[in-house]
């Protein structure tokens, strides 16, 4: 039975480094079953950071997707790096997602990064929800953040909770939409809120902050039912009112609701999780995705699965027992197991062998996919690339590739055995297919391999992989420059020449001018 694509989210998680991304969606994981126990960053026990660099660091490195429930909700989740040097997995994942969650620090605000993935967002049109992380913090201010959004990123936020205390004191929240107040225990890793009166000194507070989104929503309705209610009676407007007239602005992007919580200390997960199934699209709440024909006509696809199977390779990586690994967003139709599709850039026919569900590193075989959903296939033997669109033959569709930055640093590296030379050029090829920022070049004045990359971390990170899982230790340094010499000036000069040897003998004399 084909899934009911109302109940599906493709959601992305992304921030600022260190802002509380992949621990957010361990607890994630954990309020949703999909784990038993919550581990840390710190530890270097993180689902998402499944990689050894990942977990000695404790930053994330590659974008790890992952499925999970909520209620009766299914919901893909895409953990993305904050560190500017792998804002090449942002850029990717935002291309094939539904709805993003943007964290912020609660001391540190708008960060340098969160401009960078505020604009991937705006550039491929996802609507997103704001979550402040970090309330716990010395320093931690709600509203300053919320000013910070609107000042910085030109956007309308729109505050959806208030916080209950801040820093040590921080004990829950006042939900606006409900007009309730909840606060967490700490002894039961806050998977049971409990609900209590809004208290005293913030009734005033929370009824202005109520006021405002009731306002902010009745310019939703077109009719102005909702505008003469706030009016006359804000007590008459239903819960199933606001969230109506709340998932209109979010996903048409008017403005931007705000949460917050402390991922770290348990509080505020669930309220999120809730506001991801309420107010984030599902595939059927966007445009049918658009492309064109092998002719540059345009053509639209629904996401059903009665439409022809189309989708979007957006990421090869390499797995040391599978082999090369391409993850898809499925836009329509579907696809079984072992079946062939066409490469429309190549014009190849394919054959994806295997199906698999991802649960970051962990593979899980599936026998079929469908429109909507994000997964993996393996087994392809031809040409096939990041961007890459792959549909049914008899109906040919090129969706729209991805965009990515060029490198910006370079360093030069050769193999310190001479008979690794062509296992280094495999492992190279190999990242380079895997990462559309990384680029190897051979300099031909000084015959020098240089790698070039989005910055020192990224090469470094290139280099520390291709010790480890291609076993081929590098020698590494900063390219030699090729230097030229020019004349500046016009230099006048004179020759004279003699040869005498016997007969007539030979005599010039020369002027000229050499110069640039």
């Amino acid at each position: 039975m084909a899934k009911n694509l109302k109940l599906l989210r493709n959601i992305g998680i992304m921030a600022h480094i260190d802002a509380g991304k992949t621990t957010t969606t361990e607890r994630i994981l954990f309020y949703t079953g999909l784990k038993h126990m919550i581990q840390e960053v710190h530890d270097g026990e993180a689902t998402m950071d499944w990689m050894d660099q990942e977990r000695e660091r404790g930053i994330t490195i590659t974008a790890a997707a992952i499925e999970t429930q909520w209620k009766d909700y299914q919901i893909n989740i895409i953990d993305t790096p904050g560190h500017v040097d792998f804002t090449v997995e942002v850029e990717r994942s935002l291309r094939v997602l539904d709805g993003g969650v943007v964290l912020f620090c609660a001391v540190s605000g708008v960060e340098p990064q969160s401009e960078t993935v505020w604009r991937q967002a705006d550039r491929y049109r996802v609507p997103r929800l704001c979550f402040v992380n970090k309330m716990d913090r010395a320093g931690a201010n709600f509203l300053h953040v919320v000013g910070d959004i609107k000042k910085k990123l030109g956007a309308d936020p729109l505050p959806i909770q208030l916080p209950i205390g801040s820093e040590d004191n921080f004990q829950g929240v006042v939900d606006l939409v409900q007009n309730k107040a909840f606060v967490w225990k700490d002894e039961d890793k806050g998977q049971a809120p409990e609900e209590i009166p809004i208290p005293e000194d913030m009734r005033e507070e929370a009824a202005h902050y109520r006021q405002d989104l009731l306002e902010r929503l009745a310019l939703e309705d077109e009719e102005g039912e909702l505008l003469e209610k706030v009016a006359e009676n804000p007590d008459a407007i239903s819960l199933d009112e606001i969230k109506k007239f709340l998932r209109k602005g979010t996903i048409g992007m008017s403005f931007v609701p705000v949460l917050c919580g402390s991922a770290f200390k348990n509080k505020g997960v669930q309220a999120l999780l809730d506001a991801v199934c309420d107010l984030l699209p599902s595939p059927l709440d966007l445009p049918d995705v658009e492309g064109t024909n092998p002719d540059g006509a345009p053509i639209t696809r629904k996401a059903d699965v009665a439409e022809p199977f189309s989708a979007l390779c957006f990421k090869i990586a390499t797995d040391p027992f599978v082999g090369r690994i391409v993850f898809m967003r499925v836009y329509s139709g579907s696809l079984e197991a072992g079946s062939y599709v066409l490469n429309t850039r190549s014009g190849q026919k394919v054959r994806i062998s295997r199906l698999l569900k991802m649960h970051s590193n962990k593979q899980n075989p599936i026998k079929k996919i469908e429109a909507g959903d994000i997964c993996a296939g393996t087994g392809f033997k031809r040409d096939l690339r990041t961007g890459d669109t792959i549909c049914v033959p008899d109906h040919p569709i090129i969706l729209e590739s991805i965009d990515f930055p060029d490198p910006v640093v370079g360093i030069v590296i050769e193999p310190k055995k001479k008979t690794d030379i062509d296992k280094l050029s495999i492992a190279v090829g190999k990242l380079v297919e895997e990462d559309p920022t990384l680029q190897v070049e051979t300099n031909q004045e000084t015959g020098q391999t240089i790698l070039k990359g989005m910055g020192d971390l990224h090469l470094e990170i290139i280099i520390d992989r291709i010790r480890r899982e291609f076993k081929v230790e590098v020698n590494q340094g900063e390219p030699q420059v090729a230097y030229r010499e020019k004349l500046t000036r016009a230099i006048p000069y004179e020759q004279e020449h003699k040869k005498q040897s016997g007969g007539r003998g030979q005599y010039a004399k020369i002027k000229g001018e050499i110069g640039p």
